[in-house]
């Protein structure tokens, strides 16, 4: 006697057979020849990833491709829900690939099930749960995505050496990346943020990124507002926390490389995306004059103020030299990629606790109500490491997306006449090279890496202007906001450095002549 049962499950129809029989010559033929098909064969292993967490609307992309067969045959993959919340609509998209997805209609829990065969047989289950919270104005969240850092650098000689737990960003492990693309290979969820991506920003999809792929930052905008790709139509250029939530401090500033094979630079993106350089071989990017690190990304966020001669500014990031820069909005093309998911991801909660210190809820960060200075960077860390604020004794230098997760680009000192940051915090004020009222580049414990796999520079975030010295001026050429990069000890001894005098002497660097300080300002950080 046949019976046949019907499982359905989203679009995943199942038909179950079984044939049941006496103890005839045929049927144990048939038993027999199964054994023996699969007597020397191992049963795969499903892994269908780890449990999740996400905001109520998020498209949650899975990720099965950790599932293996010790006899390294070819996998099929089968999802189902196992269960969903009552009232959901949930779809599994793509149910018969390594990372399908789904869209969390509403609050509650998701429960998928994933069952691989190797051509000869079925693994046992494996299941994931996916949580689903509303978020609101009142109640938002955003986790920090740790920098990827896993060397500790000398910063005398610049050169690698043992993490010894003195306080360097390799010494601490936060939210590690975590991404998973999608079935079709166009999108990428980051897990840690519950951001989804484009995974290409190819946008004319002729197989190549270059300056025919740039847009300017209003073009970009109405771009992202209009897209419908993925089957999604709610894209929008990220904003500028949305845009650092990707840098990898893994990678190493190609600002110096003089060569033309980008195969040898190593990106400040994780490779599941793909990433483009400064288009130096066709015409149009020749032209317009692209380097190799002429790699910016457009975000959404406009300076409140202007930077180099009353220019109209964008904050951008490059993935290729590893810094946030103010760009001008109206005489330059940029890189675009586009986001969805998570709109209250860079939205802060601080909280007074009225002991010299405020807690962010949102990341769950704990940070030091006043603000110090160092002699440089070696100072910055230790005196993270050994102050005792509010009788913590857990504190340490901030990495340097850590530290950018703070800075309220409402304000720059040219609006406020305050630093970038919540009035909660107290920011101290000095008089910069140009003897104007200004306040600091703040240290982080993130080493800059340049392409030659020296760490002697560490990155810095500006809560005041980012200035620069140009043709005898003083500018403030990259905006509050900005994360640029210098040497940890001597800025004086910097390769490239060179000195000029205003209101005492400083040193600058580079093409818009970033002016470069030993003594920043630190403000210390702990996990909540």
């Amino acid at each position: 006697m046949e019976t046949n049962k019907m499982i359905k499950q989203g679009l995943l129809t199942l038909t179950v057979s079984s044939l049941l029989v006496g103890c005839s010559g045929s049927s144990s033929s048939i038993s027999d020849s199964s054994s023996d098909n699969s007597s020397d064969n191992t049963a795969p292993i499903a892994d269908s990833g780890t449990n999740l967490n996400v905001n109520t609307g998020a498209l949650v992309t899975l990720d099965g491709s950790k599932s293996s067969d010790a006899d390294n045959d070819t996998l099929s993959y089968q999802w189902i829900f196992e269960s969903i919340p009552s009232g959901s609509n949930a779809t599994l998209i793509n149910n018969t690939f390594s990372s399908p997805y789904f869209t969390a209609d509403i609050d509650g829990s998701y429960i998928v099930q994933l069952v691989v065969n190797d051509g000869q047989e079925d693994s046992s289950t494996s299941s994931t749960t996916i949580t689903s919270v509303s978020s609101n104005s009142t109640n938002v969240s955003f986790s920090v995505v740790d920098t990827n850092q896993t060397t500790c650098y000398s910063s005398s000689s610049g050169q690698s050496v043992t993490c010894v737990g003195s306080g360097h960003d390799a010494d601490y492990s936060g939210n590690q990346p975590d991404y998973s693309v999608n079935g079709d290979g166009l999108m990428v969820t980051d897990n840690v943020t519950g951001l989804i991506w484009q995974q290409s920003s190819d946008l004319n999809s002729d197989g190549e990124l270059n300056y025919s792929d740039k847009l300017t930052q209003a073009e970009a905008v109405s771009h992202c507002e209009t897209l419908t790709y993925a089957d999604r139509s709610d894209w929008r250029l990220p904003n500028i926390k949305e845009a650092y939530s990707l840098i990898l401090f893994s990678g190493k500033d190609a600002s110096n490389y003089q060569g033309s094979d980008t195969s040898t630079l190593t990106p400040f993106i994780d490779s599941k995306f793909d990433w483009a350089f400064g288009d130096t071989t066709t015409s149009e990017g020749i032209a317009a004059g692209d380097r190799i690190i002429d790699a910016q990304y457009a975000s959404s966020t406009l300076y409140v103020s202007t930077t180099m001669n009353n220019d109209p500014t964008m904050f951008g990031v490059n993935y290729v030299d590893g810094r946030i820069k103010g760009y001008p909005t109206h005489i330059k093309e940029y890189y675009v990629r586009c986001v969805a998911g998570n709109t209250s991801y860079g939205i802060n909660d601080f909280i007074d606790n009225d002991d010299e210190t405020i807690s962010d809820n949102a990341t769950t960060l704990m940070w030091q109500q006043n603000d110090s200075e160092a002699a440089n960077w070696d100072d910055a860390v230790s005196a993270c490491e050994t102050t005792t604020t509010a009788s913590h004794s857990d504190w340490r230098l901030p990495n340097a997306k850590e530290l950018q997760s703070i800075l309220d680009y409402t304000k720059s000192p040219d609006t406020d006449a305050d630093a970038a940051i919540s009035s909660l915090f107290n920011a101290t004020s000095f008089l910069n090279e140009e003897s104007m009222t200004d306040w600091g580049y703040y240290w982080s414990s993130t080493s800059h890496v340049d392409n030659d796999g020296n760490g002697s520079n560490a990155a810095y975030v500006s809560f005041g202007r980012a200035l620069g010295y140009m043709q005898g001026n003083i500018l403030d050429v990259h905006g509050a906001g900005s994360q640029r990069s210098n040497d940890k000890l001597n800025v004086a001894t910097e390769p490239g450095a060179q000195s000029a005098t205003s209101n005492g002497t400083f040193y600058y660097k580079g093409p818009q002549g970033d002016i470069l300080r030993t003594s920043n300002k630190i403000r210390c950080v702990r996990s909540i």
